[in-house]
């Protein structure tokens, strides 16, 4: 039964993209106008990329360690994530994706900041510039941690020192990425980056279906991976833990760096949604991964997803396939932690008004940030509560960028009079979902610090203030009308 799940969200993924991804294309209304690549080419961010290397690029830019370490972790709810992770990324993720890529797109490459001041006022915007800053300062951090730590693992040295120079590499390979032309460093490396990514999941996907074929019901929790599922509430835990599978405001971060590059509105289904159902099918895979492995060994799942992960993959593809996916996972962590340090630059310098042609201009933005990295390096990596904390509040930061972008999206659509629904539905779940994961969450049910209150009057409360919201944004899209050219 549990394969069914499996291998149907795999199938509705891609019909979700051939049906839905075209309706909310022609919501959108792609046309034929000139492309900020063209309009505003400084050779630096904005330049034209080849669209099959546009396509790798944003893949890399979204799938960080979400679909592999965040499904690993959230198939402990159980296999209800082979349903979930297809609908949400269907309805939520992938239009999310799209309409931050084309909205930035349509204003010039815009960053996210800018678009929600233009759609929701100056006022939110300051609160929204302010969130999307720490969010990517955390994901710089994290994505700096994980892959730091994946690598010890490959070594086997857990000396501090091992960690600590891996992490100086990577901190300078991200300042690198960030100064240099997006064509020198991202634009080259990054096809075949995608090339391990893609190859080394559906190497996976093979060996779950031969899996199937010598044990039909390997799929199937055990009694000792039921007793070991998070007894947490799936709204809305779930949809805090699986991100990236599902829905990930950090991608509309990194919408508007492939904004800059691509060379044509029509392409943006493939490039957005597209990259987005992609992500999601590979996410389904590492979550299958993860149950049949959680299925031989229970005991892992009492301890980190990670693990899991280097288990997995050595159980079942050996000790040097194993190190090459592993080492694909890294890469995933790496090429989203560059661009992250990328959007922050580009989104810095757009608040300010502050020229990043000449290298000088972005080594005044960058340096500062290296300077904040380090010290959540440093803070993060005193023990393993301060880097769960790190990683929580990175986590639910994350969701309150998709909810602002929904919003923003719904706005701009309903004063072009067309279906704003298609994007104030998911965002109103997903202003309950982080409203009450806020005011729930605390210590006791070990997340990040919150206001602990009981979970039915959490919910109550986030589903009063999420009805308050979707009328003021519902008002606002109708309070004038714009037609464009």
């Amino acid at each position: 039964m549990t394969m069914l799940l499996f291998l149907g969200g795999c199938v509705v993924l891609i019909l979700g993209y051939l049906t839905y991804g075209r309706w909310i294309e022609s919501v959108f209304r792609p046309d034929d106008r000139d492309m900020p690549s063209k309009t505003h080419y400084d050779g630096v961010d904005f330049m034209v990329l080849p669209h099959w290397k546009n396509m790798l690029i944003q893949l890399l830019n979204i799938a960080g360690v979400g679909p592999v370490i965040g499904v690993i972790l959230g198939i402990k709810f159980g296999p209800i994530v082979f349903i979930i992770i297809p609908i949400g990324n269907i309805i939520g993720g992938a239009v999310h994706d799209y309409l931050a890529g084309m909205m930035s797109a349509r204003s010039g490459g815009a960053n996210l900041p800018r678009l929600v001041q233009e759609n929701l006022g100056n006022a939110v915007a300051r609160l929204f510039g302010f969130v999307t800053l720490i969010a990517l300062l955390l994901v710089v951090a994290v994505f700096i941690n994980t892959p730091a730590a994946l690598c010890c693992s490959i070594l086997n040295d857990t000396a501090k020192d091992c960690f600590i120079w891996i992490s100086l590499i990577i901190l300078l390979y991200y300042t690198l990425a960030t100064l240099f032309p997006i064509d020198q460093i991202i634009g080259r490396i990054y096809p075949f980056f995608g090339g391990i990514l893609i190859v080394g999941t559906f190497v996976l996907f093979g060996v779950m279906i031969y899996e199937y074929t010598q044990n039909p019901a390997f799929l199937n929790p055990t009694e000792a991976f039921r007793a070991n599922m998070f007894d947490q509430p799936i709204i809305p835990m779930l949809f805090v833990t699986i991100a990236c599978g599902i829905i990930s405001g950090f991608h509309a971060t990194q919408a508007p760096i492939v904004a800059r590059t691509q060379s044509s509105e029509h392409q943006g289904r493939q490039l957005y949604y597209g990259m987005m159902i992609l992500e999601g099918v590979i996410g389904m895979i590492w979550a299958a991964v993860g149950l049949a492995i959680y299925n031989i060994f229970p005991e892992l799942m009492k301890g980190m997803p990670m693990a899991a992960l280097v288990k997995s993959t050595e159980y079942y593809l050996g000790d040097w396939v194993s190190i090459l996916v592993v080492l694909g996972v890294i890469i995933l962590a790496i090429t989203s932690g560059d661009t992250a340090m990328r959007s922050l630059r580009l989104t810095l310098a757009e608040m300010l008004h502050y020229s990043q042609k000449p290298i000088r201009n972005r080594l005044v933005i960058v340096v500062p940030l290296l300077a904040i990295t380090a010290g959540l390096l440093v803070w993060s990596n005193k023990n393993p509560t301060t880097f769960n904390y790190l990683w929580n509040y990175f986590a639910w930061m994350n969701q309150v960028m998709a909810t602002f972008t929904l919003m923003m999206a719904s706005v701009w659509l309903f004063q072009r009079r067309r279906c704003g629904w298609a994007t104030l539905l998911p965002g109103a779940f997903m202003c309950f979902v982080v409203t009450s994961f806020i005011l729930w969450t605390c210590e006791a049910v070990k997340g990040p610090y919150g206001c602990g209150l009981p979970l039915n009057v959490s919910y109550w409360i986030a589903g009063a203030f999420t009805a308050l919201i979707v009328i003021l944004i519902y008002r606002r899209g109708h309070s004038k009308f714009i037609e464009e050219a």
